[in-house]
C-alpha cells in the first residue's frame, strides 16, 4: 500500500482543528507540535481504515455503475427474429 501522506497545508490546517478541538472539547491546551505528532499517530496508525473504506465504497459505487451500464446496453439490444 502507498503511504499515506498529508502537504504542509493539510497538517497545518488539521494542526489547528485539533488545537481547536482539545480547547473546546476537553478545556485543555495542546500545542502545534504535540498536534503534529497526534495527527502522524492518526495518520500512521489508522490511516489504513479510512483509506480502506474509501476503496471499497468507491469499488461498490463503480459496481452500481457498471450494473446500470449493463441494464442500459441490454435494453438496447434489438430482437432477434
Amino acid at each position: 500500500m502507498k503511504e499515506l501522506q498529508l502537504s504542509a497545508q493539510q497538517k497545518q490546517d488539521m494542526v489547528a482543528r485539533v488545537k481547536s478541538y482539545f480547547e473546546r472539547e476537553m478545556q485543555s491546551d495542546i500545542g502545534g507540535f504535540e498536534a503534529e505528532f497526534l495527527i502522524d499517530f492518526f495518520v500512521n496508525e489508522l490511516g489504513g481504515h479510512f483509506y480502506n473504506q474509501g476503496l471499497f465504497d468507491a469499488q461498490q459505487l463503480l459496481n452500481e455503475k457498471l450494473d446500470e451500464m449493463n441494464y442500459s446496453l441490454q435494453e438496447l439490444e434489438k430482437p432477434l427474429s
